[in-house]
């Protein structure tokens, strides 16, 4: 059961460090494309 646990514990903690990583890629994105130069016509 204790094994159980652990392995559902880090499966938890796997998911939530993933969905930390998609949000700062985002982010990321956001900010490329907010700063990215203008081409003058």
């Amino acid at each position: 059961m204790k094994k159980f646990l652990l392995v559902a514990a880090a499966a938890a903690g796997a998911v939530l460090a993933k969905k930390k990583l998609d949000e700062g890629k985002n982010e990321q994105a956001l900010w490329q494309q907010a700063t990215d130069n203008v081409d003058k016509a």
